[in-house]
C-alpha cells in the first residue's frame, strides 16, 4: 500500500500491547501521536531508538505527545524488550503485518545482497485531530528524536 502523506487522515487501527491491553489511534485524539515503526525488538538500532525516545519522554509529553512503537514482534517479545530497557511508552504488536502494510512501511529490503520483506524504520507525527503532520522515512537513529521534537 502507498504510504500516507502529510495532510492525510491517519489510518485508524487497534493493536495489542506488550503488558496487556490495546492501543487505538482513534482513542488518542486530543493528543499528538508519535507513531514509530521499527524492525525488531532487542536489535542494536531499535534499542538505541527506543532508549532515545525513553530518555526524552518528558520533553515529548511536554508537547502534548504520546509515543507508541510498532513492530511485527509478539506481545511477549515487546514485554521483555520494554522491561529490559524500562520503556515508559507502549509497544504495539503487528504480527499479522496489517498496520505496517496500511502505513506503507512493509518493504523489500536488502542485506548482504539478499532481498527480504521487513519494516522500514519510519515515524509518523499525527496531530490532535488525527491528521498526519510529518513523516520521517528511512530514519537514521542518531538525532531522530530531536527531529521529532522539532516537528512537534
Amino acid at each position: 500500500m502507498p504510504q500516507p502523506v502529510v495532510g492525510a487522515k491517519a489510518p485508524d487501527f487497534t493493536l495489542p500491547l506488550g503488558g496487556g491491553g490495546t492501543f487505538s489511534l482513534k482513542k488518542s485524539r486530543g493528543k499528538k501521536v508519535v507513531l514509530y515503526f521499527y524492525p525488531k525488538d532487542n536489535t542494536s538500532g531499535c534499542t538505541r531508538e527506543a532508549c532515545d525516545f525513553r530518555d526524552n519522554i518528558r520533553f515529548l509529553e511536554g508537547k502534548n505527545a504520546v509515543v507508541v512503537g510498532v513492530s511485527a514482534d509478539s506481545v511477549t517479545s515487546h514485554e521483555k524488550f520494554a522491561g529490559t530497557y524500562d520503556l515508559p511508552f507502549p509497544l504495539a504488536s503487528d504480527e499479522e503485518k496489517e498496520v505496517v502494510k496500511l502505513y506503507g512501511v512493509w518493504k523489500v529490503k536488502s542485506m548482504y545482497g539478499r532481498k527480504y520483506q521487513g519494516i522500514e524504520r519510519t515515524t509518523f507525527v499525527i496531530d490532535e485531530k488525527g491528521i498526519i503532520a510529518q513523516v520521517f522515512t528511512k530514519v537514521k537513529v542518531d538525532g531522530h528524536v530531536q527531529e521529532v521534537l522539532d516537528a512537534l
